[in-house]
């Protein structure tokens, strides 16, 4: 009998310590709480490159556009457009960051691909939901749909000169303010991730003010510029999209003048207001925009520069149609402006009529092929030039590269 009670004694103390070391494991090590992320492992890193050829099926190398892309016309070839990396990310529950340099910009005919900072800005949440946010640093200016469109969504290889002469490059130095509801800064959002070409969130309302001279370039004057925008993305119950916007800016711009012209001042009142309207391609689309103002231009009859009224806008019809796994969007776009580009030497005075047909290929994420006939009827005058009116047709490829 002892020996049995002593095996009892035995067995249960094994199976006591055995339930005690499954409790509390003697080689488990201790779990340690992690560390918060320092704020560098919250940027994330993305870009997009695009390589062009504009010289096939050219009738005339005398035709150019010096704000779209340089590589137009003569002495044109292979050109890197953009080459874009982007630094982004939520680095507390307020404070966003958007910095983007270009490896590719061309400041001149002769020297290309040069380093500038296209965005280098800031974004502080005024509330928890981030519907209230004022963006400080230099970034888009709030003015049309096609301007805030990315590059890199854009159908058509550049922007219409009519809504794109406001701002050259689009953006410059100030600070902005954007509202929107969480569920409208959603559907913005969504409007970009899934293919339809949305321009981003820039808000619902706008509100900012800015130096006026352009990105990257300093203040000429002691007026900086006001600019606001209104704009909604209205969604019907068959669940298509139509966007409507209207936005205006005023201030004045300092021109940069050749010797030559008769101009007394280099400041001009430089002032605009514009209309949008958007119905996203499901799988029909179509977008216009236009605008009148007024600003400085060049007068080849006076060989000087003064404020005149403009005028220009475009439309453009286009169909996304899904092929398996990958997207092709023909598309036709018109674009009409008469009147001056400021950050051009002189205001130089334009008359612009040009058609693009094109089409764009999206092999899934990761590449685009985009071809575009064009049809140009193009009048550019300045104190070198005062009679310039150049017409023709040329093929234009692009290849571009998201990663």
């Amino acid at each position: 009998m002892k020996t049995f009670k002593g095996l009892f004694v035995l067995v249960t103390l094994c199976v006591v310590s055995s339930q005690t070391i499954a409790q509390n494991p003697i080689n488990e090590p201790k779990k340690e709480a992690q560390a918060p992320k320092k704020w560098y492992d919250k940027i994330s890193l993305r870009g997009y490159a695009q390589v062009r050829y504009n010289r096939l099926l050219e009738t005339n190398e005398k035709l150019k556009c010096e704000q779209c892309d340089r590589s137009w016309g003569e002495n044109g070839g292979f050109f890197i457009r953009r080459g874009r990396l982007i630094f982004s990310g939520d680095i507390s529950d307020r404070l966003y960051i958007y910095v983007q340099p270009d490896f590719a910009s061309n400041v001149s005919n002769s020297f290309q691909h040069s380093f500038q900072i296209r965005d280098a800005y800031f974004d502080l949440a005024l509330d928890a939901k981030k519907e209230s946010r004022l963006r400080i640093g230099q970034s888009k200016v709030p003015y049309g749909f096609e301007n805030m469109q990315s590059s890199q969504n854009r159908l058509a290889l550049d922007r219409a000169d009519p809504t794109n002469s406001p701002v050259s490059n689009e953006r410059d130095l100030g600070i902005f303010f954007y509202w929107a509801k969480a569920e409208i800064r959603k559907r913005f959002a969504y409007l970009v991730s899934s293919g339809l070409k949305g321009s981003g969130d820039y808000g619902v309302f706008a509100f900012g003010l800015y130096n006026g001279q352009n990105a990257n370039k300093a203040e000429q004057n002691n007026e900086p510029h006001v600019v606001s925008r209104i704009t909604y993305p209205f969604q019907l119950k068959s669940g298509q999209i139509i966007e409507t916007g209207i936005q205006a800016y005023t201030g004045k711009f300092v021109i940069e003048k050749n010797t030559k012209n008769k101009a007394a001042e280099s400041s001009f009142i430089d002032r605009r207001v514009a209309a949008t309207l958007v119905v996203y391609p499901q799988p029909f689309g179509f977008q216009a925009e236009y605008n009148v103002g007024e600003g400085p231009e060049f007068n080849p009859s006076t060989m000087t520069t003064e404020v005149k009224k403009l005028n220009g806008g475009y439309a453009q019809v286009m169909y996304r149609q899904k092929i398996r796994e990958n997207h092709i969007t023909p598309f036709i776009k018109y674009q009409y402006y008469n009147g001056g580009k400021k950050h051009e030497i002189d205001a130089r005075r334009y008359i612009v009529k040009d058609l693009e047909i094109g089409a764009e290929w999206q092999l899934k994420d990761y590449f685009e092929l985009t071809a575009i006939y064009t049809i140009s009827d193009r009048t550019f005058e300045d104190v070198a030039l005062p009679v310039n009116r150049q017409t023709g047709n040329l093929l234009r490829l692009q290849a571009q590269f998201n990663f």
